[in-house]
């Protein structure tokens, strides 16, 4: 930033990526506070990261961290009785604005505050989510959100979602997508993918599916679809998949064990980064028919790779995929098999997709979405 501009002090949440950082899994919330606050920097801003509760993370980006007491037993507090956070600290009075970037969504009356929703899925689609306390945690969840003053979202089917759900009015509601980061862009070693391939026991084409086990991912359709094809088809072009599991993935998991030495289905469970791209970038396609997606970034991930992607024709995918991915019915198993066989038979096609692909994924970028999210700072905050 330039010496003469005048700085904007954010108080900037960052409790999801310390535990993420803590345990050393960073979920799609950390991955995307992580990103934004890299970029944010770089601009007239002075991060105050406020980590609710234990979790330890000592400096984000260069500045020193300050915990707050945990979040759920205040925020029902102030629910409760309409005060202020009561477990903020003294800098709460020196921030500007308040920028909860992981659903921890404090009672800040005297500071602006704007939250970052993904999506509203367990509100949408509480079926997809387990927890005896979530009807609970919904209602907190709902009046924590009304707490903020403007919201950021990640596309325009989440806006709608969450104007519907969160009763929140579409023009207190802004669609700041989010960015592909740099390095999925650069090709890795021929010499490195070979040795993640050999590794894994996987031939040089496959069909790959990337995301937690989970209902909504709809991996059991995806399984179906390729038991489908042809055999020589199959054992020509592998299932793998990639993944930690999830909740009400048990009978998932049971599926794949039995299937293994008599299906060509490879189950991976959770890979590294490296290794995560050393796969996209030697599939023959990204098969990713969520059910429902805040944003889809798997889809613009697998874009940046070169890699062609059959997604769904529902939510906010063919948002993000616009005419860059072969688009599907996510409830019709002969329609995703349809896409794989397509891709199998025509190379031409494979070109094509990738071209577009890789144009696609370079309109998203951190740095864009920084940039946005800094304007509706300077909004909220009249400050200039």
């Amino acid at each position: 930033m330039d010496a003469g501009d005048t700085v904007m002090r954010v108080g900037f949440g960052a409790s999801v990526l310390a535990r993420g950082l803590q345990f050393g899994q960073l979920d799609g919330i950390a991955y995307y506070t992580q990103e934004l606050s890299r970029e944010l920097v770089q601009m007239r801003c002075e991060l105050n990261p406020v980590i609710f509760g234990k979790a330890k993370l000592e400096t984000l980006q260069g500045f020193t961290t300050e915990h707050w007491s945990r979040f759920s037993t205040n925020a029902l507090i102030s629910a409760l009785t309409g005060v202020d956070h009561p477990g903020r600290m003294r800098g709460a009075n020196k921030i500007d604005l308040f920028h909860a970037t992981d659903h921890l969504i404090p009672r800040l009356r005297a500071t602006p505050v704007l939250a970052t929703l993904m999506d509203a899925i367990p509100l949408a689609h509480p079926e997809w989510v387990h927890s005896r306390l979530r009807p609970i945690q919904n209602i907190l969840w709902k009046k924590t959100a009304s707490w903020a003053q403007h919201i950021v979202t990640i596309s325009e089917y989440s806006k709608s979602q969450i104007a519907e759900h969160f009763n929140i009015p579409p023009r207190n509601i802004s669609v700041v997508p989010l960015g592909v980061d740099k390095r999925y862009f650069e090709a890795l070693s021929s010499q490195y993918v070979v040795q993640v391939l050999k590794t894994y026991g996987l031939p040089t084409s496959f069909f790959l599916f990337i995301g937690t086990l989970q209902p909504r991912k709809n991996i059991l359709r995806i399984i179906q679809s390729h038991q489908s094809l042809p055999i020589y088809m199959r054992k020509a072009f592998p299932l793998v998949i990639v993944g930690r599991n999830g909740w009400d993935s048990q009978e998932l998991i049971t599926m794949m064990q039995d299937a293994a030495g008599r299906e060509p289905i490879h189950w991976l469970g959770a890979v590294s980064d490296l290794e995560k791209r050393a796969l996209l970038q030697s599939a023959t396609a990204l098969v990713f028919p969520s059910l429902s997606e805040g944003f889809g970034l798997p889809v613009l991930e697998a874009f940046a790779s070169q890699t062609p992607v059959i997604t769904s024709n529902t939510t906010s995918l063919p948002e993000v995929a616009a005419d860059a991915a072969l688009l599907v019915n996510p409830m019709d198993v002969a329609e995703i098999a349809n896409a794989m066989q397509t891709l199998i038979q025509n190379e031409n096609l494979i070109l094509q997709l990738k071209t577009l692909g890789l144009s696609r994924a370079q309109q998203f970028t951190w740095r864009a979405c920084a940039q946005a999210t800094f304007a509706v700072y300077e909004s909220m905050a009249n400050f200039a």
